[in-house]
C-alpha cells in the first residue's frame, strides 16, 4: 500500500513540469484562474508577492492565481540553510466568454431589498466557515468530477445586464437530473454543509488544505455534516435546482485563499483552457 507521501508524489509526477527555481518543483498551469502545486525542501519558507505561505512538514504548498490576476507574480524560497531564490513567474491570460444583455427588467437582475438581510447574514456564515489554512494537502491529489452530466457553465465567464457587469461565473457547472448523486472531488473536511442559502440553495463546502476549499451548489439534498471527513468519490449529496439556479445542475466552485480559481484544470483529460461546454464528465 502506497504511503500518502508516495501518494501525493505519484499525483504531481502526473502532471506537466514546469520550470522553477532549482530547489523548488512547481506543477499545473501558471495562468488566470490555475491552482498549482509546489514542493520544495521541508522547513523552507515561501512567500508569494510577499504573502508567506503554509509549507506542509514535507515540502508542499499551494499557490493560486485568481480570474483577472496581472502578467506576474514573483516566489520566493528560502530554504532551511539560509540560501533564497527568487523566480517572477509569467502569468498567462485566458479568453474569457462576456455576454451582454440589454432591456432586462432590474427586478431580475437585482435582489429586492428585503433579502438583503438575508444575503448579508449568509454573506458572513460562509466567510466564518472558511479557514484560512488547513495543514492538509489533499490539495496535491488528482481532482474528480463531482457529478456525471453536461458542462454546461465554465470558469470566468460573465453577463453585462442593461450596460452593468455582473459578478462572473466562478466554477463549472455541471447539469444532471435532479437527485442524482453528488460525490467529494477530493479528500477533505467539510465546513459548511446548509440546505437553503439565498443565492447557491444547498450548499456544502469542502476543505482540500492549505486555503483550497471546494464549493458545491444548488443541491437538493445534503448528506454530510460539518466537520464531517470525506473522502474522494464518498456521496456528500444530490443535484438540485435550489437558491438563483434556472435548471438541475451542480455547481463547482474553488478558492485558494481569497482567490478564485477554476477546479475543471484539476481533473485529468480537461484541456489547458479547463471544460469545455457540451461535454459529458464524469463517467
Amino acid at each position: 500500500m502506497k504511503t500518502p507521501a508516495a501518494l501525493l508524489l505519484a499525483g504531481l509526477m502526473s502532471l506537466a513540469a514546469l520550470p522553477a527555481l532549482a530547489d523548488v518543483a512547481l506543477t499545473g498551469t501558471v495562468e488566470q484562474g490555475a491552482l498549482v502545486v509546489g514542493r520544495t525542501e521541508p522547513r523552507s519558507t515561501v512567500t508569494l508577492d510577499g504573502e508567506k505561505l503554509p509549507v506542509s512538514a514535507d515540502g508542499y504548498f499551494a499557490i493560486g492565481f485568481d480570474r483577472d490576476h496581472g502578467k506576474s507574480a514573483t516566489l520566493t524560497v528560502a530554504s532551511p540553510d539560509g540560501k533564497v531564490e527568487t523566480k517572477v513567474l509569467a502569468v498567462a491570460p485566458r479568453a474569457w466568454d462576456i455576454q451582454r444583455i440589454d432591456h432586462i427588467a432590474p427586478a431580475l437582475v437585482t435582489p429586492p431589498e428585503d433579502a438583503m438581510v438575508r444575503i448579508r447574514r449568509e454573506v458572513a456564515e460562509k466567510a466564518a466557515a472558511r479557514p484560512r489554512d488547513t495543514d492538509e494537502t489533499w490539495f496535491a491529489h488528482k481532482f474528480i468530477w463531482p457529478a456525471k452530466g453536461i458542462i454546461t457553465g465554465i470558469f470566468g465567464s460573465q453577463r453585462v445586464y442593461n450596460g452593468e457587469a455582473k459578478n462572473p461565473h466562478y466554477g463549472v457547472d455541471v447539469a444532471a437530473p435532479v437527485g442524482a448523486t453528488i460525490v467529494a472531488p477530493a479528500d477533505g473536511i467539510v465546513r459548511l454543509a446548509e440546505p437553503d442559502m439565498y443565492f447557491e440553495g444547498g450548499l456544502v463546502f469542502i476543505d482540500h488544505g492549505q486555503g483550497v476549499i471546494s464549493f458545491l451548489m444548488h443541491m437538493s439534498r445534503i448528506d454530510v455534516k460539518a466537520g464531517q471527513r470525506v473522502h474522494q468519490g464518498e456521496p456528500i449529496g444530490a443535484v438540485g435546482q435550489t437558491g438563483r439556479a434556472t435548471g438541475p445542475h451542480v455547481h463547482w466552485g474553488m478558492v485558494w485563499r481569497a482567490a478564485h480559481v477554476d477546479p475543471s484544470l484539476l481533473v485529468p483529460g480537461v484541456g489547458p483552457r479547463g471544460a469545455v461546454p457540451g461535454t459529458k464528465v464524469g463517467g
